[in-house]
């Protein structure tokens, strides 16, 4: 089954997020993912959000998105986004 993985964050330290962002599409291209959205001008249209990026990636299953996220090199390279920013990452399972 399908999952998305939702992330939401406020980036605090742009040059240090920046450094993150140029190994990350090099890195997931090696992986079953696909990169959905990546934005930073969202438009809310309902409630409060007051984050500075949203991301949505698929997967074509749970353990891809665990291969990629779990991976060493992932989590050498994540280490740049977790210190440059704070926010949410969530798994969404697809419908069936």
């Amino acid at each position: 089954m399908t999952v998305y993985v939702l992330a939401q964050f406020k980036i605090h330290n742009r040059d240090q997020y920046e450094k993150y962002a140029a190994a990350f599409l090099p890195h997931f291209a090696k992986h079953k993912g696909t990169a959905l959205v990546s934005d930073e001008n969202v438009s809310v249209k309902e409630g409060t959000w007051d984050n500075t990026k949203a991301v949505l990636l698929s997967f074509p299953d749970e353990a891809a998105f665990e291969d990629w996220a779990l991976s060493d090199e992932y989590q050498e390279i994540a280490k740049d986004r977790m210190a440059a920013t704070e926010g949410s990452v969530i798994l969404l399972h697809g419908l069936q």
